[in-house]
């Protein structure tokens, strides 16, 4: 049975009413991975955005595998110090994480959370030295369209993120550093010029499913 760990923001968690990337995801791997996988985490739920917590089961389509590590609000800063915890209660083997955007955001500027990239993979390894990670780039939001030093730092905060990608893959731990989808467009991929919607959801887990498969032979090409 291979385990995968959605990690992330609210673009992963969602919230009440969605599907979410990982359930796309998730029918993905029903169609093209041949042996046995679930999906696992510590958290089910999704972000009720009236009571403002995550305490909501209205998931679009609720019969699939709705575990994750994931939060509204969340980042780089918070997942580190959960992750091995995470890792070891629910025995994941990849790790499929999209953070960073609340980071640059409210919390830390581009270095500072690429140092938590650092600290996010060193705690998963201590607690699994063989688990395998897909890393996604920040993709940027709306705010990058007005505000460029915001712009700046998510720039710079992707190219560390491929440089620590690169200094930290290892062959018995690997790492690979999913492309963002070429054809996002806040306009049209997001609700709000953040959080995606359908189609959002839909090039996300292409992200993660392109990395799987050319990196590790996983599943097989995205059909959405």
């Amino acid at each position: 049975m291979l385990r995968f760990m959605p990690v992330g923001d609210s673009m992963t968690i969602g919230s009440a009413g969605e599907h979410t990337w990982r359930y796309r995801m998730w029918r993905h791997l029903c169609e093209t991975y041949g042996g046995p996988f679930t999906l696992v985490g510590p958290r089910e739920t999704l972000y009720d955005k009236t009571a403002e917590e995550p305490v909501s089961y209205a998931y679009a389509e609720p019969d699939f595998p709705r575990a994750h590590l994931a939060g509204w609000g969340e980042g780089w800063l918070h997942m580190a110090p959960l992750i091995g915890g995470a890792v070891r209660e629910c025995r994941a083997d990849v790790l499929l994480v999209s953070l960073g955007l609340i980071d640059l955001g409210f919390y830390t500027n581009a270095e500072q959370t690429a140092q938590n990239v650092r600290a996010f993979v060193a705690g998963a390894r201590e607690t699994k030295d063989r688990i395998r990670m897909v890393l996604l780039p920040v993709i940027p939001n709306v705010r990058c369209v007005s505000d460029a030093p915001f712009a700046e730092q998510v720039t710079a905060f992707n190219e560390l993120l491929a440089k620590a990608v690169a200094d930290l893959d290892e062959p018995r731990s690997p790492l690979l550093l999913a492309t963002p989808p070429a054809s996002y467009d806040i306009h049209t991929d997001t609700y709000d010029g953040t959080h995606p919607n359908a189609s959002g959801e839909h090039k996300i887990a292409q992200a993660f499913a392109e990395a799987l498969y050319q990196g590790w032979g996983l599943g097989g090409g995205y059909e959405g």
